[in-house]
């Protein structure tokens, strides 16, 4: 499948539904009560607020989303544009915000749950004990922890389902209410403070909207048809809370609702008991099935969306890039979600409604402010590749509007909720100046407009920008140095990778010493045994030829392959790029001994040389670290060489084809080429490798992540690919902890 093919998959309305499915959902059947016994009649006037709020983001989310389709959303935007200092506030807030809104989701469906069992009351004794409520909704965020640790896909027409079912159901609501409506019943409305107060409590109803901007490029005229979906998904959701807001308060008698919320009654849900009034046990039956399915998938949909986060966060080293570890069996970031659902687990055990909707409310204004601070950044520098396909009218009023209201908004947050807001923005500037400034190396635009004019600007913001500005270290990218034959063609590789990632190239040249010759005597004697020095004064001129800077060395050891892994070590490498030879055949960079005894100390890239090509890329991919270190050296060499590139995914046992294609069509957007070559094959991996590397002048596979015995009684599919395919090959490994049961048996 082409990218031309997947641009056109998703119409306007389907957009629009993912739109509409992201958001229509808890928010509605949840909070409600809380809002009228809070705001009075007023209660609709703070949920219409909160939508024109996100009106100004949703404009701003649409003209950054057709210029820079990403995973990430938001955070992506923000990073991009502000650097990684703002853009470790944004990462943080969004993981957060999400888990605090799965929370909350799941708090909601333990209220639902127990109305339909007639459950109430708590378990346990004096501090031990728990609300039932509570602990229906522990099981329920484990289920969906669960359910995401396994990697059951997400079906795109079941949610559709639910949207359509969700939209009826408050229809028809609407629809029987409007006929009872008087208003007469309208409660007293209340003062502005205290609608603004509500309009933050009620702001986790407008959570995801942002997501559309994440599958732009499947949309079908992006530039039209992405802010049509955006903003018209805000417009509709807005309208319908409106609505639903109105008719709860002039349907039933002036009062009714307050009643409700403070009755002894357990588990009251006004949405349920206005929809009893109107029409009976049937509207509220029905009600009872929409508020459980709201939450439930709303809690599923926020831990789906953390992983994304998290694997972008971990991509530009702002967290650990082992929390992007797959699970060996189930394909899943199983670290990333296990972490997050431990502290969904742990938000639902501490907080109340009002806190969890509130600090989701709070972090997701904070993200929302930003991003309208990064458009401003975008349109004000105007890098060349910044070419939306839709622009945000009158600007810059309306995105400064959005910075503006965002961050007011955050005031009238309750006020714990604003405190661990706050709290968590501070918390994410310290670790990124004692944690992330030292690892990531991705830099701002905001920050490399800053530095490049540092004569024209003010010192104080020259200055700012250089005490926040990542110190990731010089990458560095080392050859060993042994075959004057594929020299050239190594050189060539490392010099490209480490010219694209502002590093260097170490030429190490590992000289060989027999074990009955002291390397002192040796190296008295260097003539003698380094006959060929001239390799390393070579491979310093192809080098530069690049504008790398290049250190070389020799080194004098009793031993060669073995000694390449302590002089990646000694020089604090991050990539190692060898040529093919005897210790290469088991389909992983290291030897046996190797692999038992160490894991490998940076990553590797092993070439497999017939003549060095990178105009056509291939990459096959079922997930994994490996594959991921093939998808950036893809990228790397797609913007040296201007390489086009292919990914490849062969239809597994309990897969689909069409499940395969949109594991690949994920795949290639979380690692920043979703704009190559989308193959899907029902051939097994091996003939389809080779089938699909007739096509191509380079072939980028994976290391076996398969245990030491069974590839010695099943052999190494990465060796058979290598001998079967007339291309050369890189062969990709990432440097990662395995434990003695993996290396084993994988």
């Amino acid at each position: 499948m082409s990218d031309e093919e997947l641009a056109k998959d998703l119409g306007p309305l389907a957009a629009l539904t993912i739109g509409v499915g992201t958001m229509i959902g808890a928010g509605i059947f949840v909070l409600p009560g809380e809002a009228i016994l809070k705001a009075g009649s007023l209660a609709s006037v703070a949920f219409v607020l909160g939508g024109v709020i996100a009106m100004f983001t949703a404009l701003s989310a649409s003209e950054l989303g057709t210029a820079m389709p990403r995973s990430g959303g938001a955070y992506y935007y923000v990073n991009h544009a502000l650097g990684p200092l703002f853009g470790s506030v944004a990462g943080w807030a969004n993981w957060l915000g999400l888990a605090f809104a799965s929370a909350f989701y799941m708090v909601g469906f333990g209220r639902y749950i127990a109305r339909i069992l007639g459950l109430g009351g708590n378990v346990g004794v004096g501090p031990a004990s728990i609300s039932v409520v509570k602990l229906i909704a522990l099981v329920g965020a484990a289920f969906f922890v669960l359910i995401n640790y396994v990697g059951a896909k997400e079906t795109g027409r079941l949610q559709n389902i639910i949207v359509v079912i969700l939209v009826a159901i408050l229809a028809v609501f609407t629809f029987l209410g409007t006929l009872r409506a008087e208003p007469g019943n309208l409660p007293p409305a209340t003062d502005v403070v205290t609608t603004l107060e509500t309009t933050g409590l009620i702001f986790v109803s407008y959570l995801g909207f942002v997501q559309i901007t994440s599958v732009a490029e499947e949309i079908k005229d992006p530039g039209r048809n992405l802010p049509r979906a955006v903003i018209g998904s805000v417009v509709i959701v807005t309208v319908v809370y409106a609505l639903v807001l109105v008719v709860m308060s002039a349907a039933v008698p002036q009062g009714f609702i307050a009643d409700v919320i403070t009755s002894n009654q357990e588990n009251p849900i006004a949405v349920v008991e206005v929809g009893q009034y109107i029409q009976g046990a049937l509207m509220g039956g029905a009600l009872l099935f929409g508020g459980l399915l709201a939450t439930a998938s709303s809690a599923n949909a926020s831990i789906l969306a953390s992983s994304r986060i998290n694997f972008a966060m971990g991509r530009d080293s702002i967290v650990t890039p082992a929390l992007n570890e797959i699970h060996p069996r189930f394909g899943t970031p199983y670290r990333a979600i296990g972490i997050t659902g431990g502290l969904i687990l742990l938000f639902i055990v501490v907080g109340d409604l009002t806190l969890l909707s509130g600090a989701a409310s709070g972090l997701h204004l904070i993200i929302y402010g930003l991003l309208n601070a990064a458009l401003l950044v975008m349109r004000y520098v105007a890098p060349e590749e910044y070419t939306p396909d839709f622009t945000v009218p009158l600007f810059p009023l309306l995105p400064i509007l959005g910075v503006v209201f965002s961050f007011a908004l955050l005031v009238f947050v309750a006020g714990d909720a604003l405190v661990l807001s706050f709290g968590i923005a501070a918390a994410a500037v310290l670790w990124y100046l004692l944690y992330a400034r030292s690892r990531t190396e991705k830099q701002g635009i905001l920050s490399e407009y800053i530095l490049e004019r540092s004569d024209e600007l003010p010192d104080s913001a020259v200055s700012a920008a250089t005490t926040v500005q990542p110190d990731g270290g010089t990458y560095r990218v080392m050859v060993p140095l042994a075959n004057p034959e594929h020299q050239q063609e190594l050189i060539t590789l490392a010099s490209a990778v480490a010219k694209q990632r502002g590093g260097e190239v170490h030429a190490v040249h590992i000289v060989q010493v027999p074990d009955q010759t002291s390397l002192s005597y040796a190296e008295d004697r260097l003539d003698e045994f380094a006959a060929d020095r001239d390799i390393v004064e070579s491979a310093r001129e192809n080098a530069e030829t690049f504008g790398v800077p290049v250190e070389t060395h020799t080194v004098l050891s009793h031993r060669s392959f073995e000694e390449v892994f302590d002089a990646a070590t000694t020089y604090d490498v991050d990539l190692v790029v060898m040529g093919w030879g005897p210790h290469s055949h088991d389909g992983r960079a290291e030897s046996r001994l190797d692999e038992l005894t160490h894991d490998i100390p940076c990553d590797f890239v092993v070439l497999k040389d017939r003549g060095f090509d990178a105009s056509r890329i291939l990459v096959p991919t079922a997930g994994g670290p490996s594959s991921d270190l093939s998808a950036e050296l893809a990228a790397l060499l797609r913007s040296e060489f201007g390489a086009e590139v292919s990914l490849l995914h062969a239809v597994g046992e309990d897969e689909t084809p069409e499940e395969a294609e949109r594991f690949l069509e994920g795949w290639a957007d979380d690692h920043g080429l979703a704009d190559a070559n989308l193959l899907v094959s029902e051939a097994d991996v091996e003939t389809a490798i080779g089938e699909a590397a007739a096509d191509h002048t380079m072939l980028l596979i994976g290391a076996t992540e398969r245990g030491l015995l069974s590839r010695l009684l099943r052999g190494s599919l990465v060796l058979d690919v290598v001998e079967d395919v007339d291309c050369s090959v890189l062969l990709t490994e990432t440097s990662r902890e395995r434990s003695l049961r993996e290396r084993l048996f994988g």
